[in-house]
């Protein structure tokens, strides 16, 4: 692996104009909260990508084959993700288009986070995303000044940025207001290609013109073909085998699921919960799934991946745990919310808050040193007799310093993937 400190990829491209929308936007609604505002995904258009359609989809699972890179006649490379298909790039990206941030993520983990010129929420994602990598030495990622594209999901936003590629699912971009399949194919031959796929998140049904082709990758298939169009493949499979190891290790000590806590995952609201599933097909909850606690709620069926209920169901379920969604962000004040459920006649009485396990947990936008992360995190929150027990998380601090003997996986050997040290 080229060790070359020069590669242009490390020199951040010119600053971009424009700032990202204050914080507290409306659409955040459920991605981190929002008092009583309904959830969405943070998506400009409530129904089409802000909660889960219809269980009609016909997308399959994608083909369990390694991802493929082929050199193209005049030196480039190609790599192919539903549905967008083939897509072949000339040469090395320099400025990328990225919205949620498990491609941003995942562009650090390459060695090319200095490309991203956008993120969806910037103020909240960046410093999360840095809050873990305080524990990979010499990886960070610079996110001050990037624009978020909600704030402008238009043609002359993208035409602006300039982007080499758009890694983006055409597919969820048809959704939004004023957009089409002509749109996303003018992008495509002005700017540059679409290379994303956001409906495997959830399983979720794709736009019915999308629908019959599409497929469902899981995180980390999808970090391979992102890793194939970057010619990353030697990062891929090094990081791929850190977290193959992980997961072996955490599947070898599970307890039998008699033994295991019951727990949700939810974000406290005005006086409610949005609720998630823990153990359900789609790579946001590729954190919480390896770890197989009983789902407190798995016999809910909701319209979209969350539902929302009050202290009274809450308190009828009655988890071991609770895992606090958005909690490691900026978004949230975790001393507040233990408060707000003690001060709760009904939040009181929960097992989970009288015994201390309502845990900060992190982002579902993650990629793949996130999910590293998180799933540690959360072995730890679930299983504390068996992977050692979480030390705790303050606001605005970093992920916990563990000693290494408590570690699930190898920092130096992540950081050193990474920075090709």
């Amino acid at each position: 692996m080229d060790d070359d400190t020069s590669d242009p990829r490390l020199t951040r491209r010119k600053c971009l104009a424009g700032g990202s929308a204050l914080f507290g936007s409306a659409l955040l609604a459920g991605c981190a909260g929002g008092g009583d505002e309904t959830p969405s995904d943070g998506t400009a258009t409530e129904g089409s990508a802000g909660g889960e359609p219809a269980e009609s989809a016909t997308a399959t699972p994608a083909p369990t084959d390694a991802p493929t890179a082929t050199a193209t006649d005049d030196g480039g490379y190609s790599a192919t993700l539903s549905p967008v298909g083939e897509v072949t790039l000339d040469s090395e990206p320099e400025s990328v288009f990225t919205m949620y941030n498990q491609f941003a993520d995942m562009l650090v983990a390459l060695g090319y986070g200095d490309t991203v010129n956008s993120m969806f929420v910037p103020e909240m994602a960046g410093p999360t995303m840095n809050h873990y990598y305080e524990r990979l030495d010499g990886v960070s990622f610079d996110w001050e000044g990037l624009p978020n594209p909600f704030d402008d999901f238009s043609k002359e936003f993208f035409y602006g940025l300039e982007s080499d590629v758009h890694l983006l699912d055409p597919a969820w971009a048809t959704t939004q207001s004023n957009w089409s399949r002509d749109d996303v194919a003018e992008i495509t031959d002005s700017v540059g290609p679409f290379f994303g796929n956001f409906y495997s998140g959830t399983h979720a049904a794709p736009p019915e013109s999308y629908g019959e082709d599409y497929q469902y990758y899981t995180l980390w298939e999808l970090f391979g073909r992102v890793a194939e169009l970057f010619r990353e493949r030697e990062r891929y499979e090094q990081l791929a085998a850190v977290h193959s190891d992980l997961v072996a290790t955490i599947e070898a000590d599970l307890p039998p699921k008699e033994e295991r806590p019951t727990a949700v995952r939810v974000t406290l609201g005005d006086g409610q919960f949005w609720t998630y599933h823990l153990n359900r097909p789609g790579f946001w909850l590729a954190d919480t799934r390896p770890l197989a606690a009983v789902d407190a709620f798995d016999s809910e069926q909701w319209d979209g991946l969350w539902g929302s209920v009050g202290y009274e169901t809450m308190i009828e379920a009655d988890p071991d745990v609770i895992l606090h969604l958005w909690g490691m962000t900026p978004r949230y004040d975790m001393a507040n919310v233990r408060e707000q459920l003690r001060s709760d006649d009904v939040g009181a009485e929960l097992s989970a808050v009288q015994n201390d396990r309502v845990y900060a947990q992190g982002m579902r936008y993650q990629g793949p040193l996130m999910n590293l992360f998180q799933i540690e995190m959360t072995a730890k929150q679930l299983y504390p007799d068996v992977f050692g027990e979480w030390p705790g998380y303050e606001d605005g601090d970093h992920y916990p310093e563990l000693p290494a003997e408590e570690r699930l996986f190898d920092r130096e050997r992540v950081a050193g993937i990474v920075t090709g040290n």
